[in-house]
């Protein structure tokens, strides 16, 4: 376990300046979390990787077709079937016997929390053998910045009533997909790249779903500096809002322990999207917070005293 003063980060150098799988040419926005995002992924994951992917922004920041700016096989499947697609590509390499291919399906929030939320429950109940990431900028950003079940509480979005802000809490995908006994779960950030990319590396190893939740900031929905995109994703862990953490065969593991100096409200004002939340709803968002983070370090707890 890391405590949030620790400030290195130790991604191994051969990681850093081997075979790069990212190439230029992406199409993304300027300090876009989700392009960091496959970048480090694909660190871990290495070449021998499948990525199926859904309608959402990374459909754009791929390239115009028949170009990739990724050195892996990409395929382009309808918004809802990210996780079924990833399933039946993984029974076709297993027919061919190529059974040491990572097939790993790459969904927005709205592709995952929302519109391919009962394919992802399919695969997940049948313990298929994929790897699920939702790259989570909390949003339908691709399209204009409406409202999703990932949109926080306060949030204002393009589909909010003039006026007014969203009032329904984030929807909790880590118990959703915890619930159907799946072998790992786990919550990744770009501003922990050293945890991101070892996560990556050991979902790799293990057989059964395997869903990672990464938070992405996206600069021009959350409205931010899309040079403080990063430090402002590091703001969401030391408030305890994104906590680090991961969940093997049910036992849960917090990978970061913030150090306690930020509040909810510290990374909300720095944010143009939660310019209209009222302070009555700050606080009750920090008790949420406050809540869950409780409840995450006792689960962290009965797993030290199990060990």
């Amino acid at each position: 376990m890391r405590t949030d003063m620790q400030k290195t980060f130790n991604i191994p150098r051969e990681k850093m300046v081997g075979e790069e799988l990212v190439q230029p040419g992406m199409l993304s926005c300027q300090g876009c979390g989700a392009s960091l995002s496959m970048k480090l992924a694909l660190k871990g994951l290495g070449e021998k990787t499948i990525i199926v992917i859904p309608a959402c922004c990374w459909s754009i920041i791929i390239g115009a077709y028949p170009y990739s700016s990724l050195q892996v096989p990409v395929i382009h499947v309808p918004f809802e079937t990210a996780a079924v697609a990833a399933s039946g590509v993984k029974a076709a390499m297993n027919m061919r016997g190529e059974t040491d291919v990572t097939v790993m399906a790459w969904a927005g929030d709205g592709g995952t929390y929302d519109i391919g939320l009962q394919a992802l429950s399919g695969a997940a109940e049948r313990n298929d053998d994929i790897l699920y990431v939702c790259y989570d900028n909390e949003a339908y950003m691709n399209t204009g910045i409406q409202r999703s079940s990932a949109t926080p509480p306060g949030a204002w979005t393009t589909t909010t009533p003039a006026g007014a802000v969203k009032e329904e809490p984030k929807k909790d995908m880590e118990k959703i997909m915890l619930a159907h006994g799946v072998p790992y779960v786990a919550s990744a950030s770009v501003a922990y790249p050293d945890d991101l990319v070892r996560k990556f590396e050991k979902a790799k190893t293990i057989r059964g779903t395997r869903f990672i939740h990464l938070l992405s900031p996206c600069p021009p929905g959350w409205r931010i500096d899309s040079a403080k995109s990063i430090s402002i994703t590091r703001m969401a862990t030391q408030s305890c809002i994104f906590p680090i953490f991961e969940i093997e065969e049910g036992n849960y593991t917090l990978n970061v322990v913030p150090d306690k100096t930020l509040q909810v409200q510290d990374y909300l004002r720095v944010q143009g999207r939660f310019k209209e939340m009222e302070e009555s709803m700050v606080k009750r968002v920090q008790q949420q917070v406050d809540h869950r983070w409780q409840e995450l370090l006792a689960l962290a707890k009965r797993r030290e005293n199990q060990i």
